[in-house]
């Protein structure tokens, strides 16, 4: 049985104050450890987020150390996280046996082929491309690692570029590289290339109209760090 007192469950941070944080903790801290099922949901209107909270903690038992993830791992059992941002929650596991299956397996999700969404991200664990071609290397390197991938989201994608695309020759070029330096997705590896996309068709756009380009320093390039429960 899964069973976690009250005053257990209180210790376990869950409670996201950002967007940012929320995607941050689950991009770097949760899902590079194997926690790749998900089910996903939102608080009911006039329902006690925090009450929420305490209701799944306790039910699958996730308040544990790091020591008893272990333990668990090592017999064969699934071990769980949850993160809520607002109303927006998420339950993941790790495979092995846990009543979670059972209880969640008509609207359980694998990362690795239905990607997570929220707030205009989409995070999903895929394969690596190549890895860095190290001095003296003749072929790049297959990397067959599982790694996270954070993206912007389809549709959001094609609102951004569709719209950059439509201003490319209609506004200023301060403004316009003011506009997508100040994007609001943080830039993970996979977002600066779908911006760098971006600003490719928007040069290719201008240049037909005999404007000059926007250098690729008009994006931001640095990830900023945050504390996803401060």
């Amino acid at each position: 049985m899964d069973n976690t007192t009250r005053s257990e469950t209180v210790n376990y941070r869950c409670e996201a104050t950002s967007l940012e944080g929320f995607v941050q903790q689950l991009a770097s801290n949760i899902l590079p450890h194997g926690y790749w099922f998900y089910v996903s949901g939102r608080v009911p209107t006039g329902k006690d987020p925090r009450a929420i909270d305490y209701k799944l903690i306790a039910k699958y038992g996730i308040d544990l150390s790091r020591q008893q993830r272990a333990r668990r791992k090592a017999t064969g059992a699934a071990n769980l996280h949850y993160l809520r941002l607002g109303r927006h929650w998420i339950l993941l596991a790790t495979c092995g046996h846990h009543r979670f299956f059972d209880e969640e397996q008509e609207n359980i999700r694998d990362a690795r082929k239905v990607p997570i969404q929220i707030g205009g991200y989409s995070l999903s664990v895929k394969r690596g491309n190549f890895l860095k071609r190290e001095e003296g290397e003749e072929n790049p390197v297959a990397d067959g690692r599982l790694r996270v991938r954070v993206q912007i989201g389809r549709e959001r994608y094609k609102e951004l570029r569709d719209y950059f695309v439509s201003i490319a020759c209609h506004t200023s070029a301060e403004r316009l590289s003011q506009q997508l330096f100040l994007v609001a997705y943080e830039p993970y590896a996979p977002i600066r290339r779908q911006l760098l996309n971006i600003l490719r068709l928007v040069n290719e756009r201008r240049r037909e109209a005999g404007y000059s380009g926007l250098p690729p320093k008009v994006l931001r390039y640095r990830r900023n760090i945050v504390k996803p429960f401060e």
